[in-house]
């Protein structure tokens, strides 16, 4: 069947195709704790899978019907059937996956036919030579996540139980699963469609990869208006254009494109978008389609500050952990995914920093409809080593290309309080493959700003962002109210900059952890999963409290000049950390109108 109204939302809203065929529901499972499928064959249409679980959700969680667990099962396999509609019949069948953690292989009717490595980026695999057009096909998974710290967990803690700030692992399929055709089976596709923007020459550059370089010219068709749906729209077509190898650049006059009356930019207050449609063709025949969209927006610095659009931009971040009771990172569903979003905004904040975790596409695109600015994040490795270096560099590359055309995205986080490079402040290779996370981001994608090393001992960035968790609101105005001992001294015990970096007056200061107070509005049970529940300083035991201590942090705050924004901790309580505006299950602890008047910059 095709994508309809009554199909479940689109996984990828920015790169959707006419046809969904979702996989998600009830899968076979086993674990394999011997690792003997390999050997025995399990991935054989054959074998049988003894337990059921409910894809996309991971074993440690109870909505997948397993858990809720924090057993440590380093080896998984997952198998269902699944039917090629008849509409599909001469297309390329593509199998696509969110994400997977850690690694696995994928088998279609026996045949192993692709694998991917890295537990928060997406993978398709080309499976139009495997699969059967007239009966039933066998899919099966072999999925492999060791308690290794060398991978980018994020939050997901490495052994048993729980720890300080780290929370129960994912493992194995944790986003959606589905099929779609990518045009003629014979035929190149469209692998990308990146869109970036300026405002100032008012035009819109749109770099096109196929699959490979077509035997003989085709034609490029976009189409474009200003209504952006869940659902692929036929667009009035504003250019035409000739490609003649695997990736080429096109760009669209946003004056006069479509007939559209005048450039409208994205802001958080009129988040306008851009539905934008890529086809291509040959001899005016649609070989494939693709549907994305884009908003016409600019971040920069100048003197000292952000701007967004040429204007000054104040940003009130609120850290969100993205952790969920029963489904842990995976969004229970989408009307939480925009609920989460709702209450940020209902709290006063403008922007999200999505800590420690790349979230699902669908956040950004509702960050991109209702108007919220986003920081992505990459997870963070908790060693230093060749292994680690190379699958941080990796999943910072898949989560660029991903996610290059939301517009709520204006800032990229490679490295969170020297975790992974516990030796940066003097390291010499470790600040080197600090630059390197910063320029590697710099040469994907130059139209967002970097934060080197979130946090601390700062390498090379383009944001000075300091943590300070300091509780008496007097304490920390004296901490942040002098840049140059900022400079040289930094808070809470740790040096801002790395030995050797050069601080700049230039580079806009924000504090971008600070808050985390602790309290529990249901009675101080005391401990979760074996330990005790925390945040930072004395936990209070009423609202007024709370209110009364966040107050006063938050005038220090505001009357330090050269501050041009902050990120509270936190969204929601998470497990055993209970320092959220909102309980796990997304109900306020404080009242989120009072919260939202004390947290307007002067």
């Amino acid at each position: 069947m095709g994508s309809t109204m009554n199909s479940p939302p689109h996984p990828r809203p920015d790169f959707m195709r006419d046809t969904l065929i979702p996989l998600d529901g009830e899968w076979s499972f086993a674990y394999d704790d011997a690792d003997e499928g390999l050997t025995r064959q399990w991935f054989a249409p054959s074998h049988a899978l003894p337990l059921k679980i409910n894809v996309p959700f991971c074993y440690q969680c109870g909505k997948s019907g397993i858990g809720p667990t924090d057993e440590i099962h380093p080896c998984l396999w997952y198998r269902r059937s699944f039917d090629i509609p008849a509409e599909l019949k001469d297309k390329r069948v593509l199998l696509r996956f969110g994400a997977v953690d850690w690694s696995c292989d994928v088998y279609v009717n026996g045949t192993r036919v692709g694998g991917h490595v890295g537990g928060y980026t997406p993978f398709e695999v080309d499976i139009t030579p495997a699969v059967h057009r007239d009966q039933p096909n066998d899919v099966c998974l072999r999925v492999v996540d060791m308690p290794d710290a060398a991978q980018p967990r994020g939050k997901q803690y490495w052994k048993r139980g729980l720890m300080g700030c780290w929370y129960t692992p994912t493992s194995g399929i944790w986003q959606n699963v589905y099929l779609e055709a990518a045009g003629a089976a014979d035929a190149p596709f469209i692998q990308r469609a990146h869109v970036e923007p300026n405002i100032d020459r008012q035009t819109a550059t749109v770099t096109v990869a196929l699959d490979r370089a077509p035997s003989s010219p085709l034609t490029i068709a976009f189409g474009m208006d200003e209504t952006v749906e869940d659902m692929p729209l036929d667009r009035p077509v504003v250019m035409r254009a000739v490609i003649e190898s695997r990736e080429a650049v096109f760009t669209i006059d946003m004056r006069y494109a479509g007939g559209i009356g005048g450039m409208r930019v994205w802001t958080p207050d009129h988040p306008n978008l851009y539905g934008l449609t890529v086809t291509l063709e040959m001899n005016g025949t649609a070989l494939d389609r693709v549907y994305t969209y884009f908003g016409m927006r600019s971040v920069e610095i100048r003197d000292g500050g952000v701007l967004l659009n040429h204007h000054a931009l104040y940003q009130r971040l609120v850290l969100d952990q993205g952790y969920w009771p029963d489904t842990l990172l995976t969004p229970p569903d989408d009307e939480s995914v925009q609920a989460d979003i709702r209450w940020t905004k209902r709290f006063g904040f403008n922007g999200a920093r999505k800590h420690q975790k790349i979230e699902v596409p669908r956040y950004y695109y509702w960050a991109d409809k209702l108007g919220l600015i986003v920081w992505g994040e990459l997870p963070s490795a908790y060693a230093y080593s060749p292994d680690s270096t190379r699958r941080l560099i990796d999943t910072m590359m898949a989560f660029i290309d991903r996610d290059f055309n939301h517009p709520c995205i204006i800032a990229w986080t490679p490295l969170n309080e020297s975790w992974g490079v516990p030796s940066v402040y003097s390291d010499a290779r470790q600040q080197a493959f600090a630059r390197t996370l910063y320029h590697l981001c710099k040469s994907l994608d130059g139209t967002r700003l970097i934060s080197g090393n979130d946090g601390w001992e700062q390498v090379t960035t383009d944001i000075f962002a300091l943590h300070d968790y300091t509780q008496e609101g007097g304490a920390l105005a004296e901490h942040i109210a002098d840049r140059d001992m900022l400079n040289k001294h930094g808070c809470g015990g740790r040096q801002a900059w790395a030995l050797g970096a050069e601080p700049d007056d230039k580079t806009p200061f924000l504090l971008t952890e600070y808050g985390g107070i602790a309290y529990d509005n249901k009675g101080a049970q005391g401990e979760m999963g074996g330990m005790r529940t925390w945040g930072y300083g004395d936990k209070m035991s009423s609202e007024a409290e709370f209110i009364e201590r966040f107050a006063g942090i938050q005038a220090a705050v505001n009357t330090t000049p050269f501050c041009r924004g902050t990120c509270y901790t936190q969204l929601t309580d998470v497990q055993q950390e209970i320092n959220g505006l909102l309980t796990p299950e997304r109900q306020p602890k404080v009242d989120p109108e009072t919260f939202a008047e004390l947290n307007r910059p002067l």
